[in-house]
């Protein structure tokens, strides 16, 4: 096993933690992430109950539960949400709300601790870079008119990640967590942060924190003629922050670092041989690989101005690069140009050449520079300042919370790539003939963009309403290069564009009883289009309407919604599978996403300190086209076709209990077949997303006060099913994944 200096740190950090003094896990916790307050729709799982829209936290507790690092695994339990899974470690996830695409959650804001987290949110907002959930303290996701808040999207809502706070407990005393777990398929997680407040000269406080995450895995699948086929993340993040006694003003500084090493494909299999084998890798695999490299600087100010007004304003900036180099495509028989590895895999017997190149049998030679590999070098950086002004104040029976808000935000994403070519020899890709730094794509796409947002929570008695408006003036530019052209002197294409839009949306709440409440709201849905596009933004009018009940022992929440697409937009991106220039998008018409969400929770109370928390999740959806056309990208569709990757309905049961110094959890999570592409009736096993009930168990025992021995299991019965047929060829969710050791907290 290798470690890095960040695992080296982890390990001295969870040996430090053991000897702590155990007496810090009895402090009472006070919380000192209201930094935030103004950025977030809600604070607290209360807040979301007067919320203008469909909201839903995960606290600290639900994530520690199960302990995912996966992202995808942590949404099931949050009604609305699609998950197109991809590689069973949830590394580029695929996430849409209410019908929005899913497609490198393009179609979602993406954010942590309130700011944009998307490599490019304007000019490429594909998320090839995703936070690790395995350091999160609690999760929101804001739909209906809630997302209105946020942007540059509003099609479907937003999701917001919490970072470890500095501390949960008083001043004076430190805060200090740890984990180290092993498990099957050389899967590994070292994680811990140490952190808190002291006092400083008159009535000012410092904290600070360093917290380090390491996981890797040897991988589940397995190539042919071997290599590795797993994952290797370090990230670490510190904060430093000052506040006054009294919590009216805090000034924060937060830094992460994260790299990623993951030995990852988009090359997927045939039918035949998913249901062989369906953890194998063919040989043409073998050189993919992913390398990330991001940063984020954040600096925050929160100031209460006077008793009913606040002010928080947060500048940042982030750095991302990543290198993915991968398999693009393969000679065509002919030799007169290249077959996608869609087709290919679509149809071996009619491919049999390009098959032959792909699988690299042994003893076989194949075609001189059939294999073309693409190396998808891209930089991205976003800088920006966002303010919110909060103002609380009554006008006769009324009682208003007023918020004003502006950002500023640019970023860019920089393209320059290059392509090798490569032949198969008994196995083994050789390379044939090596490519130039930009001789494959030598662009760089600018976003500029000023936003602005009002929003007015009104109460009435039992009536909450809420309304709010959002404006956005975006400017985009593209420029490109001649091939092969490092010094840029002199552009070959430069296109620019401006698009301006308001997005109004209005919530409602009205109290019926302590136990009873309606819940309403109607807002425009907007996606900003991409540089260098000249098709018309991705527009709809989103609508929900539903109830909430529940005290604080039990709740239960029933929202329906529809989203009216008026133009659907499609993005070409690698992970699509379609063969065009990336980047480019294309009108996809009208298109309707209608649905039913459930959310609910109760804890049972089973005498002494036993309790038994119940909770669901069930999402029904029916999305459609609602117009009939024929799109290189989207295939040739008729109205009334079904969006892919949807599924109609989704449902996660969870259930355990918790005895105090020992608990078990389950979770079942079932998710209906659904369609790989865009079509009617019954589902052809080519284009099939396999239905699937997983079931997920997790324990924990206390050891002493403040360290427990923890394990997991996801997958329990090591059920195989086919997950994506997008970019190329069938492709497995993980299987039974295990993962045990030791948690301190004090």
């Amino acid at each position: 096993m290798q470690f890095t200096r960040t695992s080296l740190f982890l390990c001295a950090a969870i040996a430090a933690l053991s000897s702590a003094d155990a007496a810090f896990a009895q402090a009472k916790a006070t919380q000192d992430d209201d930094l935030l307050d103004a950025i977030v729709v809600t604070g607290t799982r209360d807040d979301a109950d007067q919320a203008g829209g469909s909201v839903q936290r995960l606290d600290s507790e639900q994530l520690r539960t199960f302990a995912y690092s996966d992202v995808n695994r942590v949404l099931r339990a949050i009604p609305g949400v699609a998950l197109q899974e991809e590689d069973g470690f949830g590394l580029r996830p695929n996430i849409g709300i209410r019908g929005s695409g899913t497609d490198r959650s393009a179609r979602i804001v993406v954010m942590e601790d309130g700011i944009l987290a998307a490599p490019a949110p304007y000019a490429a907002p594909a998320a090839y870079y995703f936070p690790r959930m395995a350091r999160m303290s609690a999760v929101e996701v804001a739909k209906g008119p809630a997302a209105i808040k946020y942007g540059p999207s509003t099609i479907g809502g937003a999701i917001n990640l919490f970072s470890t706070p500095i501390s949960t407990k008083g001043v004076g005393e430190v805060m200090a967590l740890g984990e180290a777990l092993a498990g099957n398929y050389g899967g590994r997680r070292l994680h811990g942060a140490v952190g808190g407040w002291q006092p400083l000269a008159r009535g000012i406080e410092i904290g600070a924190m360093v917290e380090g995450l390491y996981e890797a895995s040897d991988g589940f699948k397995r190539i042919d003629s071997g290599g590795p086929t797993g994952f290797r993340i370090n990230d670490m993040v510190a904060k430093l922050a000052l506040r006054s006694g009294d919590g009216r003003h805090v000034v924060a500084l937060k830094y992460q670092s994260y790299d990623e090493h993951s030995d990852e494909t988009y090359l997927g299999l045939t039918l035949t041989d998913f249901a062989a084998n369906p953890h194998r890798r063919y040989n043409a695999s073998q050189r993919d690989r992913m390398t990330v490299d991001h940063s984020t600087y954040q600096l925050s100010w929160r100031s209460q101005l006077g008793d009913a007004v606040d002010l928080t304003t947060i500048a940042y900036r982030t750095d991302t690069a990543r290198l993915w180099y991968k398999l693009q495509d393969v000679r065509n028989a002919a030799n007169t140009g290249w077959s996608s590895m869609a087709d290919v895999l679509a149809d071996p017997a009619a491919n049999p050449v390009q098959f032959a190149d792909l699988v690299g049998a042994p003893g076989y030679t194949g075609r001189a520079g059939a294999l073309r590999v693409r190396a998808n070098d891209r930089r991205y950086r976003t800088t920006g300042v966002q303010s919110v002004l909060g103002a609380d104040f009554a006008t006769g029976g009324l009682a208003h919370r007023l918020e004003l808000s502006a950002r500023y935000h640019a970023d860019y994403e920089d393209r320059l790539q290059q392509e090798d070519r490569y032949r198969m020899v008994d196995g083994r890709m050789v390379l044939t003939s090596a490519g130039v730094r930009g001789t494959q794509d030598n662009r760089r796409g600018d976003a500029r963009a000023w936003a602005f947002f009002v929003q007015d929570r009104i109460e009435a008695g039992p009536v909450v309403l809420t309304p709010g408006l959002r404006y956005e003036t975006i400017e985009l530019e593209q420029t490109r290069w001649a091939l092969g052209d490092l010094t840029r002197a002199t552009p070959v294409a430069n296109a620019r564009r401006r698009v301006d839009v308001l997005i109004p949306g209005i919530g409602a709440v009205v109290r019926l009883t302590d136990t009873v409440r309606l819940v309403g709201g109607a807002h425009h849905g907007f996606a900003a289009p991409a540089p260098g596009s000249t098709i018309d933004p991705e527009t709809s009018w989103n609508y929900e309407a539903g109830v909430r009940l529940g005290d604080g022992d039990w709740r239960l929440e029933a929202i329906g919604f529809l989203n009216d697409y008026r133009n659907l937009v499609g993005t070409c991106t690698a992970s699509t599978g379609v063969t065009c220039d990336l980047g480019e998008q294309f009108d996809g018409g009208k298109a309707r996403a209608t649905g039913v969400e459930v959310s609910g929770g109760y804890t049972v109370p089973l005498g002494g300190n036993w309790r038994a928390p119940l909770a669901l999740a069930y999402t029904h959806t029916r999305a459609r086209f609602g117009t009939s056309f024929a799109s290189s990208f989207f295939g040739t569709v008729t109205r009334g076709d079904r969006l892919p990757y949807l599924p109609a309905n989704q449902l996660t049961l969870t259930g355990g209990i918790d005895a105090g110094a020992a608990q078990i959890n389950a979770s079942v999570n079932y998710v209906d077949a659904t369609r790989g592409f865009a079509g009617s009736g019954a589902i052809p096993a080519a284009e099939r997303i396999d239905a699937r009930t997983l079931l997920d168990l997790s324990g924990e025992v206390d050891v002493t006060p403040a360290i427990s021995a923890y394990a997991t299991v996801q997958n329990l019965f090591d059920t195989t099913y086919n997950v994506a047929f997008s970019p190329a060829g069938a492709r497995p969710g993980a299987p039974r994944l295990v993962l045990a050791g030791l948690r301190a907290r004090f």
